[in-house]
C-alpha cells in the first residue's frame, strides 16, 4: 500500500509536486487510485516509493475515447451531430458475443463435437507418441460433487493438451459398479415383504440396473463438464470381459502362493455384516470410548520371578487398562514389554487434592477401591506418577522388575476362571498411555494375533456378524458388543472387585465409511492377499513411480510398508465371487489352475450371475463333475479395491492404444491407501512392476472458509448448479462449465482447495475479461487476411516486443502444463491479458487500429501482431477453456491452415502455437528499454491525473507531455521515440497524449511555464515529468491537438495525419459495432 503524505520536495508552483524514489520497495506510484487496476502492478520488481505535495488526488483515469465513443453512438443510431467524420473510424466487427450464453451455447459447442466426432478424429489423426491417462473408476452409487468434478476436468485439461501436442490420446472412462453401497441402495428401496422374497440373483439385477442407470446419469454430468472420452466404449467393473480378467488377476496371485485362507483378525462392520479393508474406513471426531483400568490377579509366579512377586501372592494384580471392555471375555494373556521396568506398587487411601470428584461424571472409581483392602498392583515405572494423578490415589513403589522377568507368569481370568499367561509383547507396548501392561485378546486384534500366534494363545472371537456376543460368551449372550454387552461386562468386573477406574476416553475410533457407524476387530475365516510375500518388490516400484507432488511418494511409502495382509473376502451378495469350492465334509478348499481357469471363461461369457444360477458341476472342471456331491459353492465376493485394483489388467495391453503401464494415473490424495495401492499391489504381484508410470494426487475441496462441506452445515457447492444455476438465479446464477473449468486451473490442487459464491464471482469476472480480450482481437481482425500480415523485421518496435512478451508467455505456459501447474498458467494468462495488453498494448492500439486508416501500414502492422496474439491466446487456453476457444474460434474471420495444408475447423485441429525463436531474440537491451518506458507511462499516467484534478486537462489528448533526464543513454533513446517517424512508436502514441518532447535541460523559466511536474527515478535514472496544455487545435476526427489543424482547406478540421485518410476512404466501406 503506497502511503499519501505531503512532500517536503517543494518545486515552483503551488500545484507542482515531487516525487523521488526513496526505496526498492513493490511501491513506485505517485499515488495508488482509488480504483486501481492491475497497470499499477506491472512492474512490481521496479516499484518504488513516491510522494506528494498535492493533496488532491483524482479517483479516476480518464483516457482519451472520443473518436471511439462517438463512432460507437452513431453506429447504434444515436444522435447525429458527433462530427461528419465519425463513419470514417474502423470500429471492430465480430459475431463473437461479448456475454457467453453458456447455459446454451456450450451444449450447442459439444454437440457440434460429437455430430462431428473431434475427439476420436484428432486421435486418429495425431502422429505422435500414446498417452494413456487410466481413469479411476467413481463409484456408481449417486450423483457427482464438487471433488468428482475438480478430479473430471484436471484429467480432461491434461487430455487435451496432450492432444494439441499432437499425442494419440488414449482416455477410457470407468465406474465402480459392485459392492456394498449399492447393494444398500438396492436394500433401501424395498420393503420388508420384498426383501424377504428377495434372492441372491433377484438382488444382483437389481444392483446391476440400479448401477447402469448411475453411471448413466453421471456420464451426461462428466460430458457437461466438457469432459472428452471415449465414452461410447467406458469400462464398467461389472462388465463380463472385466470380471474375466480379475478372476485371471486373483487366479495369477492365487498360484503364486500370495492369496491364502485364514482366521484372522479383520475389521468387522456389524452394521454391514462384512468385513472391510483399511481403505473402507473413516475415523470421525468426536469418538467417546468407555475405557477401563480392570486387575488380573496372579496366581503363580515363574520360575525366574518367584524370588520377586511371591512375597505378594495371592494379593498381587496385573494392572491393565482397554478402550474395549467387550473384548475381555476373549481374553487370552497379558503382554509386557520385555525391556521396560515395571513396578509392584501399594495403594494407598485417595489423596484430599487428587481424589477424583464425585461431580465428574467422565470417571468413576471402582468398588475395589472404595474399600479397605486394595490389593498390590504392577505398573509401568514410568507411569507410577501419572496414575497415582489418574486415580486420585498414592502409590507406594515396593519392587522393580524387568518385565521380562513377568513373562510365564499366570493370573486368573477374571470372568471363566482360567489360568492365563504373562506374555512379551511387541514394541506397541509403551508408556505413553495406559499402564504398561496389554490386555491381549488375539481374536480381536492385529498386534494381539501376532503375539498370540507367537505363544500358541488360543484366538477367542465369541462375537457374531451382528456384533452380538455368541454362545461362546455365556452369560453376555445376544448382547450387542458396542452396547448392553460392553455395559454388561464392565458391571460384571466391578462386581468381581477388578475395575479399578472407568473413564470416558475420546479418541479416533474406525467407522465403517458406508453406514457411518462403528465397526470391531474380530477373527473369521477370511481371504488374504499375503502383501508381505511382495511388499520388498512393491517398496522398489514406488521409488521408480514420478509423484506429483513428490510427497505423495512418502505417503504411499509408509501405507505400503506398514500394511498388513490384505482382507480381499467380503460376505455380500453384490460382487465377484471368490472362485473357490469347499468339500462338504472336510471344508477344505477346492482352488487351482484348472478351476480358476474354468470359472475364468464361464464369467467372460457369461457374467459373475452365472456363480450364483449354476450348479456346481457346471462350474467345475469336466474332471471333477462326477465329485460334484461332494462340494460347495462359496459366498465370498471379492472386496471391492481388488475390483477396482485389476482396472489395469483389464484395460492396459487389452484395448487398441492403450499400452501397460500407463502414463498416468490421477486421483484425490485418499487413493494413497485406496486405488493407488491396490492397483500397485495386483500388478507388483502377477506383473513385477507398478503399473503406473506417474501418479498426480489432488486434495479435498472444501467450502469458501475452510469447512468440509455437509447438508448439515449448508455449505455443498453442486457442481451442477455452479454450471446451470439454482431455483434462484439472481443467487445462484449459472455459470456454465468453463468457469467451473477456471476455478480448476486456479486452485493449487496439491492441497485441499475452496470454492464457494464469492470465489465463483471472481472467476466469471476473470472470464468474460477473457472473453472480451478474445472479442477486442476478433473484432479488430475482421477485415484481416494472412497476406496482410507484416515481415517481423518491419514491424514497429512497440509490435516487435508484444510478440516477444506473447512468445514468452506460451514458453512459460506449456512448462507449466509440461509440469501439470495449471495455477500457474492461470496467473500467467490473468496478469498478461489485463496487465501486458489490455491496460498498455490494446489501450495504445485503438487509436492506430480505429482512425490510422484501413489499409495503413500502421493499423496492418498492430492486426499482424492481434493475429498471433488471437491464435496463440485461443489455443493456449483451449485445454482450460475449450468451449470459450471454441467459440472464438469459430469466429475466426480468416481460415487457419496447418503446417500440412489442411484448415483447422475447430481449434483441437490445430496444434499447439510453434515456438518462434526470431521474437525472443529481441536484444537485452531493449527489453530493458521497453520495460523503463512502460514504468516511465505509469509515472506520466500519474501526473496527468493531477493534471486532471486541477482541471487543466480532461482527455489525455489535450495534454502535452515534457521529459527530462540526465542520463545521456536514457535521454537519447527517449529523443528517437519522440522523433519516431513510424507514427507508432512515438512517445506522445504510448502516453495517448497529443504531444511528447524530450528537452536537454531544466531552467526555472521553463519549470515555472510548466503547470504540473514531477520527478521520479526509472531503474535508478532520475526523470523529470511536466505536464501543459497541448499545442493547436483540437481534430474532430482523432480527437488530438495538432497545430497542423485548419491546413486543408477541403477538411480545415482535420489534422495531418486524418486529412490523407479520409481523402481516400470511401464512408460506405467502414465497419460498424456488431
Amino acid at each position: 500500500m503506497v502511503v499519501i503524505h505531503a512532500s517536503p520536495y517543494k518545486v515552483l508552483t503551488q500545484r507542482t509536486y515531487s516525487c523521488l524514489g526513496k526505496t526498492a520497495s513493490v511501491n513506485n506510484l505517485f499515488y495508488l487510485r482509488a480504483s486501481s487496476s492491475l497497470e499499477d502492478f506491472s512492474l512490481l520488481g521496479r516499484l518504488r516509493f513516491c510522494s506528494f505535495s498535492s493533496a488532491d488526488v483524482p479517483s479516476s483515469k480518464r483516457r482519451s475515447r472520443g473518436p471511439v465513443m462517438a463512432a460507437k453512438k452513431a453506429a447504434e443510431g444515436g444522435k447525429q451531430d458527433e462530427g461528419k467524420y465519425k463513419h470514417t473510424v474502423a470500429l471492430p466487427r465480430t459475431s463473437f458475443g461479448m456475454r457467453a450464453n453458456a447455459s446454451v451455447r456450450e451444449p450447442e459447442i459439444q454437440k457440434t463435437w460429437d455430430e462431428n466426432q473431434v475427439f476420436e478424429r484428432i486421435v486418429s489423426r495425431n502422429s505422435g507418441e500414446s498417452f494413456v491417462l487410466h481413469d479411476g473408476p467413481p463409484y456408481a452409487n449417486g450423483d457427482l460433487h464438487m471433488g468428482h468434478a475438480l478430479n473430471k476436468i484436471l484429467k480432461d485439461i491434461i487430455n487435451r493438451y496432450k492432444l494439441l501436442q499432437n499425442y494419440k490420446v488414449h482416455y477410457v472412462p470407468g465406474w465402480d459398479c459392485h459392492g456394498l453401497p449399492i447393494e444398500l441402495k438396492v436394500l433401501q428401496s424395498l420393503d420388508k415383504d420384498a426383501r424377504k422374497d428377495l434372492t441372491p440373483i433377484k438382488l444382483r439385477e437389481k444392483a446391476a440396473k440400479f448401477a447402469k442407470s448411475t453411471v448413466k446419469t453421471q456420464m451426461a454430468s462428466f460430458k457437461r463438464y466438457g469432459v472428452w472420452a471415449a465414452w461410447n466404449n467406458p469400462y464398467l467393473t461389472l462388465d463380463p470381459e472385466y470380471e474375466a480378467s480379475q478372476i485371471e488377476v486373483f487366479g495369477q496371485m492365487a498360484l503364486r502362493g500370495y492369496i491364502y485362507r485364514g482366521r484372522k483378525p479383520v475389521h468387522w462392520s456389524p452394521s454391514s455384516r462384512t468385513a472391510l479393508a483399511e481403505a473402507e474406513l473413516e475415523y470421525p471426531e468426536g469418538h467417546v470410548s468407555r475405557s477401563i483400568y480392570a486387575i488380573f490377579k496372579l496366581v503363580n509366579a515363574s520360575p525366574s520371578s518367584s524370588n520377586l512377586i511371591s512375597e505378594f501372592l495371592p494379593d498381587l494384580g496385573l494392572a491393565i487398562w482397554t478402550t474395549t471392555p467387550w473384548t475381555i471375555p476373549a481374553n487370552a494373556a497379558v503382554a509386557v514389554n520385555g525391556k521396560l521396568q515395571y513396578a509392584i506398587v501399594e495403594v494407598h487411601s485417595p489423596l484430599g487434592d487428587t481424589a477424583v470428584p464425585k461431580e465428574d461424571k467422565r470417571r468413576r472409581l471402582g468398588q475395589v477401591m472404595k474399600g479397605e483392602k486394595r490389593p498390590f498392583l504392577v505398573v509401568a515405572s514410568d507411569l507410577v506418577p501419572a496414575l497415582e494423578v489418574k486415580w486420585g490415589v498414592k502409590l507406594s513403589v515396593k519392587k522393580v522388575l524387568l518385565g521380562s522377568d513377568l513373562e510365564n507368569c499366570r493370573y486368573i481370568h477374571p470372568i471363566d476362571k482360567r489360568e492365563c499367561p504373562v506374555v512379551i509383547g511387541g514394541d506397541y507396548i509403551t508408556t505413553e498411555s495406559g499402564t504398561g501392561l496389554v490386555h491381549t485378546a488375539p481374536g480381536h486384534g492385529q498386534e494381539d494375533y501376532v503375539t498370540g500366534v507367537k505363544y500358541g494363545l488360543p484366538i477367542l472371537s465369541p462375537v457374531g456378524d451382528d456384533g452380538k456376543f455368541t454362545e461362546e460368551a455365556g452369560q453376555f449372550s445376544g448382547l450387542d458388543v458396542l452396547g448392553d454387552g460392553n455395559t454388561a461386562v464392565v458391571d460384571h468386573l466391578d462386581g468381581q472387585l477388578s475395575i479399578l477406574m472407568e473413564e470416558s476416553y475420546q479418541h479416533k475410533y474406525p467407522y465403517d465409511w458406508r453406514t457411518k457407524k462403528p465397526t470391531i476387530f474380530r477373527a473369521t475365516e477370511q481371504w488374504f492377499a499375503s502383501v508381505e510375500g511382495f511388499r520388498q518388490a512393491a517398496m522398489d516400484a514406488i521409488g521408480h513411480v514420478k509423484w506429483i507432488p513428490p510427497q505423495a511418494e512418502n505417503r504411499i511409502s509408509a501405507m505400503t510398508s506398514s500394511r498388513s495382509d490384505w482382507c480381499i473376502s467380503r460376505q455380500r451378495t453384490w460382487g465377484v465371487p471368490i472362485p473357490v469350492f469347499y468339500d462338504k465334509q472336510t471344508k477344505e478348499p477346492l482352488m487351482n489352475e484348472e478351476t480358476i481357469n474354468h470359472i475364468k471363461c464361464i464369467i467372460a461369457q457369461r457374467g459373475s450371475d452365472a456363480w450364483w444360477y449354476m450348479k456346481v458341476e457346471d462350474l467345475l472342471p469336466e474332471r471333477y463333475r462326477d465329485k460334484a456331491s461332494d462340494y460347495e459353492k462359496g459366498t465370498d465376493t471379492m472386496d471391492v479395491w481388488f475390483d477396482s485394483g485389476s482396472s489395469w489388467a483389464a484395460l492396459l495391453g487389452k484395448r487398441a492404444g492403450l499400452n501397460f503401464p500407463a502414463d498416468l494415473y490421477l486421483e484425490g490424495t485418499d487413493q494413497h491407501r485406496g486405488w493407488f495401492q491396490s492397483s500397485l499391489l495386483t500388478s507388483i504381484a502377477t506383473k513385477g512392476r507398478a503399473p503406473y508410470n506417474s501418479v498426480l494426487t489432488h486434495g479435498f475441496v472444501l467450502d469458501e472458509r475452510g469447512l468440509k462441506m455437509s447438508k448439515s452445515l449448508g455449505n455443498v457447492v453442486d457442481p451442477y448448479t455452479v454450471i446451470e444455476g439454482g431455483k434462484n438465479q439472481k443467487e445462484a446464477p449459472g455459470y456454465g462449465a468453463d468457469v467451473l473449468r477456471l476455478w480448476v486451473s486456479s486452485v493449487d490442487y496439491t492441497g485441499d482447495v475452496m470454492i464457494g459464491p464469492q470465489i465463483l464471482r471472481q472467476m466469471s469476472d476473470i472470464y468474460r475479461k477473457l472473453r472480451g480480450t478474445l472479442r477486442y482481437l476478433l473484432g479488430n481482425l475482421h477485415d484481416w487476411k494472412a497476406e496482410d500480415a507484416v515481415s517481423y523485421h518491419e514491424l514497429p518496435m512497440i509490435d516487435r516486443h508484444a510478440l516477444y512478451q506473447l512468445e514468452n508467455v506460451v514458453k512459460n505456459i506449456k512448462e507449466s502444463y509440461d509440469n501439470y501447474q495449471f495455477f500457474k498458467i492461470f496467473q500467467i494468462i490473468q496478469r498478461f491479458v489485463i496487465v501486458d495488453l489490455s491496460n498498455f498494448y490494446f489501450d495504445v492500439a485503438k487509436d492506430r487500429l480505429y482512425v490510422g486508416g484501413m489499409e495503413s501500414f500502421t493499423r496492418r502492422s498492430c492486426q499482424t501482431v492481434l493475429a498471433e496474439h488471437l491464435l496463440s491466446l485461443v489455443r493456449v487456453i483451449a485445454p482450460i477453456l475449450p468451449h470459450l476457444a471454441e467459440d472464438a474460434w469459430q469466429n475466426l474471420p480468416f481460415p487457419y491452415t496447418n503446417e500440412d495444408g489442411s484448415v483447422a475447423k475447430f481449434v483441437f485441429d490445430s496444434r499447439w502455437p510453434a515456438g518462434n525463436e526470431k521474437w525472443l531474440a529481441l536484444l537485452p537491451e531493449e527489453v530493458n528499454f521497453w520495460a523503463e518506458i512502460l514504468e516511465l507511462r505509469t509515472e506520466v499516467n500519474k501526473v496527468l491525473e493531477v493534471a486532471r484534478g486541477g482541471k487543466l486537462i480532461g482527455s489525455s489528448l489535450e495534454a502535452k507531455v515534457l521529459l527530462h533526464t540526465s542520463d545521456v543513454n536514457l535521454a537519447s533513446l527517449l529523443c528517437q521515440m519522440s522523433t519516431a517517424t513510424n507514427d507508432v512508436d512515438n512517445l506522445h502514441r504510448i502516453f495517448i497524449t497529443s504531444q511528447a518532447e524530450v528537452i536537454p535541460s531544466l531552467g526555472d523559466e521553463l519549470t515555472a511555464d510548466v503547470p504540473y511536474s514531477g520527478e521520479c527515478e526509472i531503474n535508478g535514472k532520475k526523470v523529470w515529468i511536466g505536464v501543459s496544455k497541448a499545442e493547436g487545435s483540437k481534430c474532430e476526427r482523432c480527437w488530438n491537438y495538432s497545430p497542423k489543424v485548419g491546413s486543408f482547406p477541403e477538411h480545415p478540421t482535420l489534422c495531418n495525419r486524418c486529412y490523407p485518410v479520409v481523402a481516400i476512404q470511401s464512408p460506405h466501406a467502414v465497419a460498424a459495432v456488431s
